[in-house]
């Protein structure tokens, strides 16, 4: 339909997005991000699997939190929005070496498996969302 034509004029692809000293400026979706919704996509295991690698104080009732990446408590005291979209999109122009995944981005990859060609693991939307709950996470 027409709306849904006009909203994905507004979204970025993954080669528009323009990375900055690891940051992401723009927005991906030019919509913000809902938090609500961002914490689902976080405790989510099969989208973004965050928990695997990170521990996060918000969701006590989850079980079995990683301790592979920093912990997630004060997230947004120690990165600007733009940094943490960054980090969300391809940390890897953050931190070179990370196992972290690159949640928005299509191309780079070895030996992708058909079905994900060309796919990324969270919609431009979702990584919005991820972020604005990330930007909840402030020191207690």
């Amino acid at each position: 339909g027409l709306i849904a034509g006009v909203a994905s004029a507004e979204t970025l692809s993954p080669d528009q997005v323009k990375f900055e000293d690891g940051a992401v400026a723009q927005s991906l979706t030019g919509v913000a991000g809902d938090p609500v919704a961002g914490r689902e996509w976080f405790a989510n295991r099969k989208l973004g699997n965050c928990l695997a690698c990170h521990q996060n104080p918000d969701m006590p009732d989850q079980a079995f939190q990683g301790e592979t990446g920093p912990s997630l408590e004060g997230v947004a005291d120690r990165y600007e929005e733009a940094h943490l979209r960054g980090l969300v999109v391809n940390s890897k122009m953050t931190f070179e070496d990370t196992m972290m995944p690159s949640f928005y981005r299509t191309t780079g990859f070895n030996r992708v498996a058909g079905k994900f060609d060309g796919k990324t693991i969270l919609s431009a939307q979702q990584v919005e969302d991820v972020i604005a709950y990330l930007k909840t996470l402030k020191d207690q």
